[in-house]
Formats: structure tokens, C-alpha cells, sequence
């Protein structure tokens, strides 16, 4: 039987005699009630992956409504906002599957349910329901959306929700895109006419339970990380406070992954999670043990940060921790807060050696976790660093904190960071009182005047970390995409303003200041304290890397990477060293990083991408044809320059990144490039007012082959017959509503009717590509603006 529905909202109007703009077709629709039980692990999830956990996963799901599993459905939305740049207070932690582990337990914590309202008769009360019904009605996507606006609404009553949809007609979910197909919305419908019934005990069982593959390895790990041995168990501390974030893969073929945790309860039994806000926080218990909980929620790229811990990992952390002689007794440490959150003093009787190479062997990890996660959300936590830099490391056997570990030990005062007075430091203090930045300055002048007594003739390109294996990842890329950011192996784009070399006190504190000791919760004055800590660890790897030249071009070289900032200001200090390489150009940061990456580096796939322009060599013009994958990246290139037309006029922060699609290239099919935009700092000194310190005629693009980001800010499609245009388009774009015309042919803007079938194929391909780490790409971050034939 069909049943003529009218949408709940529209009747609302009616009866509570509110206005709102008429519908722009009539709200009338079909509603075909369901002949079967509508599972939601085979029907309903599938499609809340596919149109909502593009929005709602992590930290930033809007009114923490986390879709990407049943849990997050269950627990519901809250109208506390986990990211609050003004809070005074510490907010209570609200992370799923450890603060909190049933329906009541979470209702008790303020969490709401939106499938079901209490007291309510009928499903269509549902939020969830009202949501998606209203965009039926008003389907157009019109006007501004902006995923954290301020008028935003995380409403938990009939009236809220009313008068917030009354303001914003156009505001039902998905927020700013098209709505749910009709079979999607059936579906979606349908399974909330049924009671919004979850997965069974059985199924949820089978959710969680481990491969057999996997649970010879956890057996395997488990054994050796609860040894009582207090080599072991150190070892296993350390492992864990650098883990705690990872998507770890015994790398068996079974495609599943596992985070490490803390439980009340041994290998053999239910894990219990012991809630703790930092890794290295007392656990509240004598004994505890480390378990692996497999996950089993959608997995979404901007938080999967992979770490094989397979059989190799194993007999390498043996070989690096278990198997050398400690510099101490092995002994346990507490778990006081000024030493937990002191690594070099809580670990220093393990071989500084040894956690060095741990980290060098996954760089990338590493510095992924400062990008990935909690921390590195938002313009204030991203703009200590500028748009793209590249990352070398520090060989162990130059670094003088391996070599001399007693020199860590007589300077631990000056390695406390910021994050041993919690999560609760107060805002004012911050700004009157605040040791740790001093303490850093005085650090690393005492640093650079101890490597100038033990290298007085300075240090040459053999004291840059060349890697071990081919498979090593001695030199990375970061890009800042304003509010977010990624990492990448290897070099890529054009010469960067700014390069850093890490040494592994540098490389230990910004992990435990970004990472291991920073409280999402906590309080202004926390999350600020950790901002001008890293102000002063960003100098020290910017310096690390001048060491390495010219003496007499190094002052010169800082003050053009920080224009408009006193020398007294910038704290900076220059080891009173020679270099050790021999330059012979005027050019001698490129000079040196051409010798370090074409002669030095020793892993594989580390050489210069088509954006990298040698000495002398200006921008290519545009190919006179376009039949091979090198000719249109050099058209890519060849409109990059910095002053270039549309890159010139592009300066909106909230477009940084974009995915083309290049369609039916002759004997590849598909391609797809990314485009970065380079924006240029005068520098990243100040926290406020970074729009002062732009220069968009100095802005340029680097396009690479393949994806960048997780946040895309927009999808291009073009046919690569229409190359020549396209690129005509980038190089005379003026802002015009003529050129906005002409490349509204290839952009897809949100309000665009093919949206999510572009964004499908965008996300399929994403996951070929990324077939050993793939994830779910995030739209919160897409271009705000939705406007019909609008680039």
C-alpha cells in the first residue's frame, strides 16, 4: 500500500502558525513503507558512509554526532562543541568507546538521541527523520555553509529544530549538498518506521572478533608487552605513548586494524578501557595490561595513521630495545605529572639511540600524528607553519643528544614542556607567566653552542639522515591546507620558503607537546601554551637547517623567512660554526638540498617532482599537445608561477585544495591531479590578524599526480580534449563573471545536481590509489559557497 506523506515540518508550520518560505515544488512525495526487516549493517549503514560520515566522524562531527559506527548513532549529538578556542574550563572527555560505554551512560553526559525522541509516538519526531525529510521539501542548496557557523544548530527539542529550519529553509541534511536520492531516503525511512534497530549481540559480536591470523600476533604482542620485566614493561610504555593514536596492521592479509590501549583486565578477557586523557597519565591502578581492540567503525583517512606492527616490527623493537644494554638498571618509573610528561627524564635509561632510529624509522608516522591528530584542526592550531616545507632529519651518529646522553640529562630542566601543568592552565598565566618558552630558548642556545665546540670545522651533508632502507623516509613534505593539513614522502612541489632538520630532542618534544600531551579539552590557556611552545621548536628546526650554510647568509636568510619581525623578537640563534659543505652558488639552499636529495638520499622514490624548477630554469609553456601524462602536468606547471592570473585571485583561505579529474587520456583512461595552492607568509611569527601578513601576488600552485589532503575543497572534471581550454582559463582568469562562467564547465560546485555521483567516483578512485591505507575523504571543508554555474 502507498502512503501519501506530507513532510512533519511542513505540517509543523501549519499547526504552530509559523512562516517560512514556500517549498519551491510541492512537498508532497511518496513513501513506500518496507515489505522487509531493513538491517542496519547491510541496508542503512552503507548509506550513511557514503552521504554522512563525510561529515560526521572524529573530532569535528558537527554536534559530535559520530556516524561511522553504530555506537556513534546510539550515543547521539551534543550541543557542547569539542573545538572552543575561548574555553576557561577543562570539558569533561566524550570520546566514543572510552568515556562512556552505554546509551545511559552517555544520556548522563548530556548526549541526546536522534533517531528516537523520548515520549514521542512516531519515528517522523526523530531528528534524524525531520532532518532528511526537510530536505526533501527544500532540496536547494543555496547561499553560504560553513561547517562550524556560529548559528549552527545541535538541536535536542521539536522546538529548536523548528525555528532553526524556519531561519535557515534551506539547512536539512546532508548540510549543503543535494538530498539522499528517493532509495536512499526510503531506506534511511524505513528503518526508522521499524524501530532504528542496530546491529544484533551476535552481529556486534562478529564486528568485533579477531581474525585468527591477527590473534596469533595479538597473543604474540600481548605476551611481550605485559612482561613484568621492567625492561619490558618500559619498553611497552614507550611504545604505547607513541602508539596510542595508531591504526596498527599485523600486516596478514586480513585487512583489519587495532589500536593499543590500556585495560583493568588481562589477554583472555573483555578489555576494559582505563579512561585516561593522555597516554602517559597514571592509570589509577597497580596493575594494567596493554590489549589490542580491534576497530571495526568506518575507517576515515584524515585519522587513519597506519602502523605496521607485524613480524618484522617485532624482532625490530627487540633488536632496538630489549637486545642493547640500558643506560641505567632497567626500573619502573611512576607516573608523577611533571616526569610523565618529561620523556627524556621518564625514559632516560633506555638508549637515546635506540628511541631515536624507533622514530626515524617511521618518520612519516610521526609527523602525521602531529597532523592528523586532535591538535591540528583549525587556522590558530595550523598557522604556526608555513604552506609547504620540507623535513630532513639529523643522522644518529651526528647527533650530539646520542652520542653525549648526559647532555639531555644536565639540561632537563630546559626540556620541560608546557604540557606538565595539565590541561587546565590558565589563560592569564599563559600570557604572564610562561617559563617553558624561555626554558626552549635558553635549550637550544645551549645546544647550538655545544655543537660548535665538538664541530668547530661544521657540518656537511653526510650529517643529514640518509635512511637505511630503500623503503625509509628520510625527507617528507608537509603542506598546510589552512585549517588542515598532510604529509607526504619524499620532496614535492618547487623549492620551499622554509626547510626544518629534526634532531631527536626536537622530534620527542613536538610529538609530546602536539600529541601525547595535548588536551582537546582543556583550556584556552592550555591549548595556547602549546601554540607558543611550538613557535619556539619551529625556529629551532628552521635554524637546524641553517646551520648547515653559509655563515655569513644565515641572518640574512631567517629575516627573509620572517619579514617585518624585530631580530629581538625572533629569538633566533646562530651556532657559531662554519658550514662544512663547499658551495659554489649564489643559491645555497637550493645547492645543498639538490646535493642532499640527488646524491645523498639513499631510499627510493625521493627525487624532485615536474613542479621543481632547477637553477636558471623559468616556467614551461604550455605543451602544444596533450598526449602523455608528462605533457599535461607541464601544462599544470606552466600556469603555477606565483602572480599567475587565477592563483592571484584566488584568495580565499577556504580554497587550498582541489582534485581534477582528467577524463579518457589516450591509453591511461583517468587521471587525477591535485592542486595546492602555496600561499605565501611574510611570516608565521604572530598567532592573530594572518591575513596581514599575506601576499597573494607571491602565491603559487603545485600540482601533484595523484591525491593531497583528506579535506578536498574542490572537485574539477575535464576531458582532456579540453586541456587547451581549461588551462587558458587558469592563465587570463580575472574574476570576471565571464571566467566564472567558463569554469563553471569543469568545477562541481556543492549545489551542483552530479555532486555525489562525482564525488563517488572521486572516493573510489581514492581508495585504488590508496589500496595499502585507504579511507573515507571528508567533505566538511568543501568551498562554503553554493551557487548555480558558480566555480
Amino acid at each position: 500500500m502507498r502512503i501519501l506523506r506530507y513532510a512533519c515540518s511542513f505540517i509543523c508550520l501549519f499547526v504552530a502558525g509559523c512562516t517560512a518560505p514556500p517549498p519551491p515544488t510541492p512537498p508532497v512525495y511518496y513513501f513506500e513503507p518496507p515489505t522487509r526487516q531493513i538491517s542496519y549493517l547491510d541496508d542503512v549503514e552503507p548509506v550513511l558512509v557514503k552521504r554522512c560520515v563525510v561529515c560526521h566522524s572524529c573530532y569535528n562531527s558537527p554536534c559530535q554526532l559520530k556516524l561511522s559506527s553504530w555506537d556513534g548513532l546510539e550515543r547521539g549529538a551534543s550541543k557542547e562543541k569539542i573545538y572552543n578556542a575561548s574555553r576557561l574550563k577543562t570539558m569533561d572527555p566524550s570520546r566514543l568507546l572510552v568515556d562512556a560505554h552505554s546509551q545511559a551512560e552517555w544520556r548522563q553526559k548530556g548526549f541526546f538521541g536522534v533517531t528516537q525522541v523520548e515520549g514521542a509516538k512516531s519515528y517522523d519526531q526523530s531528528m534524524l527523520y525531520r532532518l532528511l525529510d526537510h530536505k526533501r521539501i527544500y532540496p536547494g542548496v543555496k547561499g553560504e555553509y560553513y561547517p562550524e557557523a556560529s548559528d549552527l544548530t545541535c538541536a535536542e527539542t521539536e522546538k529548536e529544530l523548528q525555528n532553526y529550519l524556519n531561519k535557515h529553509p534551506n539547512n536539512g541534511m546532508p548540510f549543503g549538498f543535494p538530498p539522499l536520492k528517493q532509495e536512499e531516503f526510503n531506506t534511511i525511512i524505513g528503518w526508522l518506521s521499524q524501530g532504528a534497530r542496530g546491529p544484533t549481540p551476535e552481529q556486534q559480536a562478529a564486528l568485533r572478533a579477531i581474525p585468527v591470523k591477527d590473534q596469533k600476533m595479538v597473543d604474540m604482542w600481548e605476551l611481550f608487552l605485559n612482561n613484568p620485566d621492567p625492561k619490558y614493561q618500559m619498553t611497552a610504555r614507550y611504545l604505547y605513548e607513541h602508539l596510542f593514536l595508531a591504526h596498527l596492521s599485523f600486516e596478514t592479509g586480513t585487512n583489519a586494524f587495532y589500536e593499543l590501549v590500556r585495560s583493568r583486565t588481562g589477554p583472555g578477557e573483555d578489555i576494559d578501557v582505563i579512561a585516561t586523557v593522555r597516554p602517559y597519565d597514571d592509570p589509577g591502578v597497580q596493575i594494567f595490561y596493554y590489549r589490542f581492540r580491534k576497530i571495526y567503525s568506518t575507517i576515515v583517512y584524515k585519522t587513519h595513521m597506519v602502523y605496521p606492527f607485524d613480524r618484522k616490527q617485532y624482532q625490530r623493537v627487540n633488536e632496538l630495545f630489549t637486545a642493547p644494554r640500558w643506560v641505567q638498571e632497567p626500573h619502573l618509573v611512576g607516573y608523577d605529572q611533571q616526569i610523565s610528561a618529561n620523556p627524556f627524564e621518564t625514559f632516560a635509561q633506555i638508549p637515546a639511540r635506540s628511541r631515536y632510529q624507533w622514530l626515524l624509522d617511521h618518520t612519516r608516522y610521526v609527523t602525521m600524528t602531529y597532523i592528523r591528530g586532535p591538535v591540528c584542526k583549525g587556522q590558530i592550531a595550523l598557522n604556526v607553519i608555513n604552506d609547504q616545507f620540507w623535513l630532513l632529519f639529523l643522522d644518529p651518529e651526528y647527533d650530539l643528544s646520542i652520542k653525549f646522553p648526559g647532555f639531555l640529562r644536565l639540561h632537563n630542566e630546559l626540556l620541560r614542556m608546557p604540557i606538565e601543568r595539565g590541561s587546565s592552565y590558565k589563560l592569564l598565566k599563559v600570557l604572564l607567566d610562561n617559563p617553558h618558552y624561555k626554558w626552549a630558548i635558553d635549550y637550544y642556545q645551549a645546544r647550538q653552542n655545544f655543537y660548535a665546540v665538538h664541530y668547530p670545522e661544521g657540518l656537511g651533508v653526510e650529517a643529514i639522515w640518509k635512511g637505511n632502507l630503500a623503503t625509509d623516509e628520510p625527507v617528507l613534505t608537509v603542506f598546510r591546507h589552512f585549517d588542515s593539513a598532510s604529509v607526504h614522502r619524499g620532496v614535492l612541489g618547487n623549492l620551499p620558503k622554509t626547510v626544518w632538520v629534526m634532531d631527536y630532542p626536537l622530534l620527542e618534544r613536538i610529538y609530546y607537546a602536539l600529541v601525547a600531551g595535548f588536551d582537546i579539552y582543556g583550556t584556552a590557556g592550555h591549548q595556547l601554551s602549546i601554540r607558543l611552545y611550538m613557535d619556539a621548536l619551529r625556529i629551532e628546526g628552521e635554524s637546524y637547517f641553517l646551520d648547515f650554510m653559509p655563515q655569513e647568509r644565515r641572518q640574512e636568510m631567517i629575516q627573509s623567512w620572517y619579514a617585518g619581525v624585530m631580530p629581538d623578537k625572533l629569538h633566533y640563534y646562530d651556532a657559531p660554526i662554519p658550514a662544512g659543505f663547499p658551495f659554489r652558488t649564489e643559491d645555497p639552499k637550493r645547492e645543498f638540498l639538490e646535493e642532499v636529495i640527488r646524491n645523498h638520499i639513499t631510499a627510493k622514490d625521493i627525487g624532485f617532482d615536474q613542479n621543481y624548477l632547477p637553477a636558471g630554469l623559468s616556467y614551461p609553456e604550455l605543451p602544444a599537445k596533450y598526449e602523455k601524462v608528462e605533457d599535461f602536468l607541464q601544462g599544470f606547471v606552466s600556469v603555477s608561477a606565483p602572480g599567475v592570473s587565477f592563483f592571484r585571485h584566488v584568495g580565499d583561505h577556504n580554497a587550498n585544495v582541489a582534485w581534477v579529474r582528467i577524463k579518457n587520456i589516450p591509453g591511461i583512461g583517468d587521471k587525477v591531479v591535485s592542486v595546492v595552492i602555496d600561499r605565501w607568509h611574510d611570516n608565521v611569527k604572530f598567532i592573530i590578524e594572518e591575513n596581514l601578513r599575506l601576499d597573494p601576488n607571491k602565491d603559487r600552485a603545485d600540482f601533484i599526480s595523484g591525491f593531497v589532503g583528506s579535506y578536498p575543497n574542490y572537485f574539477y572534471v575535464v576531458d582532456v580534449t579540453d586541456l587547451p581550454d581549461f588551462f587558458d582559463i587558469l592563465d587570463n582568469y580575472d574574476g570576471s563573471d565571464e571566467y566564472l562562467q567558463k569554469m563553471s564547465k569543469y568545477g562541481v560546485n556543492r549545489a551542483d545536481e552530479r555532486f555525489w555521483e562525482v564525488y563517488d567516483w572521486f572516493q573510489n578512485e581514492f581508495d585504488k590509489q590508496e589500496k595499502e591505507r585507504p579511507g573515507l575523504i571528508d567533505l566538511n571543508r568543501y568551498f562554503y559557497l553554493a551557487k548555480d554555474g558558480a566555480e
